[in-house]
């Protein structure tokens, strides 16, 4: 029951952080800046939770899934990006949108990379 709670919570929570990003970057661009921001931000934090050695140690399943379902994954929007790389291609321009998924699928796997370079190799780290 508790981890039902614990996405509850978290999801409300990364939803709320989504649409903050969303009313801070300017609304009537054409390319998505904002979905690509939250979804390459969710790459590396995601990644750096997941894989840091220490830092999740001690704390409950339910929590560990709160923050990993709830918050991140409500935060991300991969199904935005996938109706706007469509949506680009279709009404605005097919080289906007291959830009967009390249931003998007290389951005996230450098990202991804870099948070578990720093969860892992910080400085009197033993692996």
């Amino acid at each position: 029951m508790y981890v039902y709670l614990a996405i509850f919570v978290g999801g409300a929570l990364g939803a709320s952080g989504r649409f903050m990003i969303s009313l801070w970057i300017e609304e009537n661009s054409v390319f998505p800046y904002e979905t690509l921001l939250v979804n390459l931000i969710g790459c590396f934090i995601l990644t750096y939770l997941s894989t840091h050695p220490t830092l999740m140690k001690g704390i409950p399943s339910a929590i560990k899934v709160g923050i990993s379902t709830g918050v991140i994954g409500a935060f991300t929007t991969f199904s935005t990006f996938s109706t706007e790389t469509v949506q680009l291609w279709i009404d605005t321009s097919q080289t906007l949108a291959l830009l967009y998924v390249v931003a998007s699928l290389a951005g996230g796997l450098v990202l991804s990379w870099l948070g578990f370079f720093t969860a892992n190799n910080r400085k009197g780290h033993a692996k």
